[in-house]
């Protein structure tokens, strides 16, 4: 199978990446260690190519209604620049996909406002399957579905110093941009659409622009001294900030009250939409498990699948694992029992056969200051 390349891949294995499949693309892993990679995010900042990510755009007339149907959270909170992470969910309340919607043009509430236009960016893996879901409940309106998941370049820089070491390269004030806001401004010259999102705990943004400028503005932030940062450290920052990997923290198979994202369920905020009814008996039933953050005692490492135990039965299984870098501890995520979901209560993990003893902590783990 011929891998697909982002446009910033050429600057990528000239920089000595390590290059590796994900979701049909050839993408990089590592470029000097993961573990120098992390913790220059943590101290500084780093740069990542996400171009690999679905990048859809809804306009249309009742694009917010009609999104209203699909995911469990509220998007009418939505104004002009605002966006909103949640999940779209089957009629069991499974998550198809987790992604963040951005209202880029002002709501239909707003005087002379019919025609609504969002933005979604979508898992790199469910880029097709999110793309056909969301066409099956669009047929028979006016709303305009556009896919640039190949067409456009997506880079995030992420770090305490983001904003710093971004800022020269724009003439809008990245100060006046709070958490999840987002706008359309100028970088190196040339216009780009730039969001303060991301998935490592720290500040950030997150840039979509046409290929060329993507590519001067890796070529020069890098030259500046960001970190280039690959897959790798993208997955130890994210599980340190316990934000959750689909498919594997989540699924089709895990509802969000399950997973800890009950945050995002505004049952008493909106009407009807795909999965409710399953959310709503959740939620007075009491859901049977829950995802909880473990800590390993000693240097044990729970990894993916790894069998969760109680008083030598089995009780859970462990979704994601690793030995954090910046706590230098061994983290996991895990389903378990939900009578087991405690802070403080005492478990094991099966590693290569043998129980070692973990513990339920709250999450996240590590948390930016």
């Amino acid at each position: 199978m011929t891998l697909l390349q982002t446009p910033l891949y050429p600057a990528c294995v000239e920089q000595n990446a390590r290059m590796t499949e994900f979701a049909g693309w050839s993408m990089p892993v590592q470029f000097g260690g993961i573990k120098q990679e992390h913790q220059a995010v943590r101290d500084r900042a780093g740069l990542f190519d996400i171009s690999h990510m679905g990048k859809f755009e809804l306009k249309g007339p009742g694009v917010m209604a009609a999104l209203q149907r699909l995911v469990p959270s509220n998007l009418e909170r939505l104004g002009l620049g605002q966006a909103q992470y949640t999940v779209l969910l089957n009629p069991e309340g499974g998550i198809i996909d987790d992604l963040i919607v951005y209202l880029t043009s002002p709501p239909a509430s707003a005087p002379g406002s019919d025609i609504e236009t969002v933005t979604l960016i979508v898992n790199a893996a469910t880029t097709d399957k999110d793309k056909t879901w969301l066409w099956s409940h669009l047929t028979g309106t006016d709303i305009e579905l556009s896919d640039a998941s190949r067409d456009r370049a997506l880079i995030s820089i992420q770090g305490p110093a983001a904003a710093a070491l971004l800022q020269p390269h724009t003439p809008h004030s990245l100060d006046q941009l709070g958490r999840f806001a987002h706008r359309d401004t100028v970088l190196l010259g040339q216009p780009a659409w730039l969001a303060r999102t991301g998935y490592t705990g720290e500040d950030g943004f997150e840039i979509m622009t046409d290929p060329d400028t993507a590519l001067a503005l890796w070529q020069t932030l890098s030259a500046e001294g960001v970190a280039p940062c690959g897959l790798g450290a993208r997955d130890t920052l994210r599980l340190e900030a316990a934000m959750a990997l689909y498919g594997q923290d989540i699924d089709d198979t895990t509802s969000p009250l399950e997973a800890g994202l009950s945050w995002l369920v505004h049952l008493d905020e909106k009407g009807d939409f795909i999965g409710r009814s399953r959310l709503e008996a959740q939620k007075a039933q009491g859901v049977s498990r829950r995802l909880v953050g473990l800590v390993m005692e000693g240097r044990h490492i729970a990894r993916h699948g790894y069998p969760v135990l109680h008083q030598g039965d089995r009780v859970g299984t462990v979704t994601s694992g690793t030995l954090a870098p910046t706590l230098n501890l061994p983290i996991a995520l895990a389903y378990v029992a939900a009578p087991l979901a405690k802070v403080g209560q005492i478990l094991e993990v099966e590693v290569r056969g043998e129980p070692r003893a973990a513990k339920v902590v709250k999450r996240p783990f590590y948390r930016a200051k």
